[in-house]
């Protein structure tokens, strides 16, 4: 592994995916897949994603192992192991739709054992000191919504477990025989809601054209993902224990959302979708 950025030829490269912020390309040789983050993307984002993959597979979390910082001569990305005849958990359920329940309940596990691993702190961000950053040096949100978020994130506790930061069922693939975490770029430490909430949120509140060219499944089956994998998660199917659960997770919604927005779009969120979200803390 190296932090020299090497410059590619995408000539000898092959797109084969494209998500919201980066597209995927695999070496024609099959050796290797190179994400380059999409323009507008500083070099720094692709740095410090790569650092925190090498962290994360380093750590023991199943994961494609990183390879190198690399360019096109415009965007910045890294190379990783190409996992060969891979399928990630939405693309099985887009095509094999009869199998929803036994990959969310597979996901379940994956993430109580990923919320499990205790992370090297060293290496790794807080997730809360990151979203305090965020509000402290980032004016994207008004006063009250501001002062309402870091109240709310000093009650917050800094647990020293692993936490992906993008968790959802488009971030683990298989090849059949091993299952990894891909997109480690938000990968930190903290409480598991900062996971939980995120997908919380995509799996209830994402419009439907949106799931669909991201993951490649309808809402509808977004949100039965969500009615599988909650309880499992839990280990409980008791319905007030999950009310009160799903309760839990709104405060870390709320001060979530508005980051990941400015991450994707790089743009304050719409005052009304505010006005919504801040009754949430």
């Amino acid at each position: 592994m190296t932090e020299a950025i090497q410059t590619i030829n995408l000539s000898d490269y092959t797109q084969t995916g494209e998500g919201g912020t980066a597209i995927t390309y695999t070496k024609k040789d099959e050796q290797s897949l190179a994400k380059l983050y999409k323009n507008g993307f500083e070099a720094d984002r692709a740095k410090a994603e790569f650092l925190t993959a090498r962290a994360v597979y380093d750590l023991g979390i199943p994961s494609p192992k990183p390879y190198r910082l690399i360019t096109d001569g415009e965007r910045s990305g890294a190379e990783y192991e190409l996992i060969k005849n891979k399928r990630s958990y939405t693309r099985i359920i887009s095509q094999e739709p009869e199998r929803l329940e036994e990959i969310s309940l597979n996901f379940a596990q994956m993430a109580r054992d990923l919320h499990s691993t205790l992370a090297d702190t060293t290496h790794l961000d807080s997730y809360r000191l990151r979203l305090e950053r965020f509000y402290r040096e980032k004016n994207r949100v008004p006063d009250d919504y501001k002062l309402l978020a870091l109240k709310f994130l000093e009650t917050v506790p800094d647990t020293p477990r692993c936490v992906h930061g993008d968790l959802h069922i488009g971030n683990i693939i298989t090849d059949g025989e091993r299952h990894l975490w891909i997109d480690v770029g938000e990968f930190a430490y903290g409480a598991p809601e900062w996971d939980l909430a995120l997908l919380w949120t995509m799996c209830h509140n994402m419009p439907d054209d949106r799931v669909q060219h991201i993951f490649h499944i309808t809402h509808d089956q977004m949100q039965a993902h969500w009615d599988i994998f909650f309880p499992a998660y839990l280990g409980t199917s008791d319905p007030q224990a999950i009310a009160e659960a799903t309760q839990r997770l709104m405060p870390y919604y709320a001060a979530k959302v508005p980051y990941i927005f400015d991450m994707v779009f790089s743009k304050p969120m719409p005052a009304v979708a505010l006005q919504n979200i801040i009754k949430r803390f």
